[in-house]
C-alpha cells in the first residue's frame, strides 16, 4: 500500500466490483463521479512535461478531474472562490448560523435530492431574513452567504445548512446600518419554529403536486396518510438551529469559509488504511467530548462506497449560495452602500491573475523554476525527456 490513501486508491480497486453488483441501483451521476476520481491527476486525463529552466529536471504533471465532489480537486477551486469573497467582506463580526434537517425527513431528502435540499436552502434562508427584518428583532436587510452539507462525520446521511451572516444589515430605507449586538445575532427559537413551519408546509405542497417520488422501503410514503404519519413527530419536536458566536474578524471567516465550501463527504487526510478488512478512517463522535471527541472507524469497503455516494448532488445543482444583500446583481450596489455607512474604505482593486506558471511547484533539486515543455491529450503517455535545445537557460545534464 502506498504511503498516503486516496479514496481514488479505493475506487480503482473496488469501484469495478462495486459497479457489476449493483448496476441497476446507480444512477449516472454517482458513475460519473467515480470515473472521474477513478481517473483524476492519472495519464486517462492528459497532462503536460515540466522542466527546470535552471538544471534541467524533468517531470511530468497529469490532469485533474476538476469534479466537486473529488477530494484532489477542492484546494484549488476553494482558493479561487476565496479570493473573489475577500472583496464582499466587510469591517463586523461575523455569525456562523446552522439549520439542520430531522431524521425524518432526511429520508425524504434521501431520494428527492433536488426537490428537498432546494426547499433546505429557501426555507432556512427565508426564516433568517424574514427574522432579521422583524423589528422586534433586528430590524434589517441581512446577507447570508449559504453552503449546504448532506453528510456527519461518519459519512452518514446528514443534512444541514451552514450559514456566514454578517452581524447587522442595512435598515429598511438603506439609510443606516443597524448593528448585530456583538455576541447575539438571532433567537435560535425563534428561528427554529418559523423553519419547521415553512420547511413543512412546503414540503407537503411539494407531496400533494406529485413532485416527490418514493420506492423501496419508503414507497409508503407516496400514501398522503403514509406520508403524514411519518411527519407527526417533527412537527412537535424542536429543529435544531445553532448559532455560534461571531469570528474574530474577517479574516477568521475566510480561513473558516476555505475548510467548509468545497468540502466534500471525505477528505484523503482522514484515511488511515485500506485492505483486506475495509477502509479505516478517522471520524468525530460529537457525543463525546474533549479527547474522545476523536475516533476511528472501519467500514466494509462497499459500504464506504455506498456512504461516500450518497452525498452526490443532481447535475448542476448549486451547493453554495448568496441571500439578501449578498444576492445577485444587487450584491455590489449593497456592499457600497454598507460600506460608505461604516465608514470604510471601498477594497482595494484586484491585482494582476495569478499566471500558471506563478502557482507550479518549484524543482525538487534545485529550487529552481519549472516550465511546460511539452503538453499531451487524454488516453496519450508522455514521451522520453524532451530534448533541451528549444528551452534557453537549461542546461544538458
Amino acid at each position: 500500500m502506498p504511503a498516503s490513501i486516496e479514496v481514488a486508491d479505493i475506487f480503482r480497486a473496488a469501484g469495478p466490483a462495486y459497479r457489476a453488483a449493483r448496476a441497476r441501483h446507480l444512477s449516472l451521476d454517482q458513475l460519473k463521479v467515480m470515473s472521474a476520481i477513478e481517473t483524476c491527476r492519472t495519464a486517462v486525463m492528459g497532462g503536460h512535461v515540466e522542466a527546470c529552466t535552471d538544471c534541467g529536471h524533468w517531470r511530468v504533471a497529469y490532469n485533474s478531474c476538476r469534479n466537486r465532489h473529488c477530494p484532489r480537486c477542492q484546494g484549488a477551486t476553494a482558493r479561487t472562490w476565496l479570493a473573489e469573497r475577500e472583496a464582499d467582506l466587510l469591517p463586523v463580526g461575523y455569525f456562523h448560523v446552522v439549520f439542520t434537517l430531522p431524521a425524518e425527513v432526511a429520508d425524504v431528502a434521501w431520494q428527492n435530492k433536488a426537490a428537498v435540499y432546494g426547499l433546505l436552502f429557501q426555507a432556512a434562508s427565508e426564516t433568517m431574513t424574514t427574522i432579521a427584518a422583524d423589528p422586534k428583532h433586528l430590524g434589517a436587510r441581512i446577507g447570508i452567504t449559504a453552503v449546504l452539507h448532506t453528510w456527519g462525520s461518519a459519512m452518514t446521511h446528514h443534512p444541514h445548512i451552514h450559514m456566514i451572516v454578517p452581524g447587522g444589515g442595512l435598515s429598511p430605507d438603506g439609510s443606516r446600518w443597524v448593528s448585530a449586538r456583538p455576541a447575539f445575532l438571532l433567537p435560535v427559537r425563534v428561528l427554529g419554529k418559523l423553519f419547521r413551519r415553512l420547511f413543512l408546509t412546503r414540503l407537503m405542497s411539494l407531496h400533494e403536486t406529485g413532485r416527490l417520488a418514493f420506492y423501496g422501503s419508503l414507497a409508503h410514503l407516496a400514501d398522503r396518510r403514509g406520508f403524514l404519519r411519518h411527519l407527526s413527530s417533527v412537527r412537535k419536536k424542536r429543529w435544531v438551529v445553532y448559532a455560534k458566536p461571531p469570528f474574530a474578524g474577517p479574516e477568521t471567516v475566510l480561513a473558516y469559509l476555505s475548510r467548509y465550501t468545497h468540502r466534500v463527504a471525505i477528505s484523503n487526510s482522514r484515511l488511515l488504511r485500506f485492505d483486506q478488512s475495509g477502509v479505516t478512517f478517522r471520524y468525530k463522535d460529537y457525543r463525546r467530548g474533549g479527547a474522545d471527541r476523536q475516533q476511528v472507524m472501519t467500514l466494509a469497503t462497499d459500504e464506504f462506497i455506498r456512504r461516500f455516494l450518497l452525498h452526490v448532488l443532481p447535475k448542476g445543482f448549486h451547493r453554495i449560495r448568496h441571500y439578501g444583500l449578498l444576492a445577485g446583481a444587487t450584491r455590489k450596489g449593497h456592499l457600497e452602500r454598507a460600506r460608505e455607512l461604516l465608514e470604510v474604505a471601498p477594497p482595494a482593486a484586484a491585482g494582476a491573475p495569478v499566471e500558471a506558471d506563478e502557482t507550479r511547484p518549484s524543482c525538487p533539486c534545485c529550487g529552481g523554476r519549472m516550465v511546460v515543455v511539452e503538453t499531451f491529450q487524454r488516453q496519450r503517455q508522455a514521451r522520453a525527456p524532451p530534448a533541451p535545445a528549444p528551452l534557453s537557460g537549461i542546461q544538458a545534464s
